[in-house]
């Protein structure tokens, strides 16, 4: 079965920088797309920013310029750099992996909070 599990969030300043990391175990196949979500209170699910094995990124437009997305495939694991937080950051992110021949998998999500 599947494993992800996500790392890094916590209380950041608005101007601060965060590293989110997630790491996915417990399938013999590699998976083709890593991604981050989030998710605010009283909002659905949205798309931060997206990476494929090959390498091609996918940002959305709230964090373009402000986040870089990378990962480490021979680890299975995937990184997330937000820099110039706002607090509208503020929200619960969320590590997506889908794999060719198996169901998506998510993690448990981290809180990450922007405020003073």
């Amino acid at each position: 079965q599947v494993q992800v599990v996500e790392s890094g969030g916590g209380l950041v300043q608005p101007g601060g920088s965060l590293r989110l990391s997630c790491a996915a175990s417990g399938s013999i196949f590699s998976p083709t797309v890593m991604g981050w979500y989030r998710q605010a209170p009283g909002k659905q699910r949205e798309l931060v920013a997206s990476i494929t094995a090959g390498g091609k990124t996918n940002y959305a437009d709230f964090v373009k310029g402000r986040a870089t997305i990378s990962s480490d495939n021979a680890k299975n694991t995937m990184y997330l750099q937000m820099n110039k937080m706002r607090p509208e950051d503020t929200a619960v992110y969320y590590c997506n992996v889908r794999y060719n021949l198996l169901p998506e998998s998510w993690g448990q999500g981290t809180q990450v909070t922007v405020s003073s």
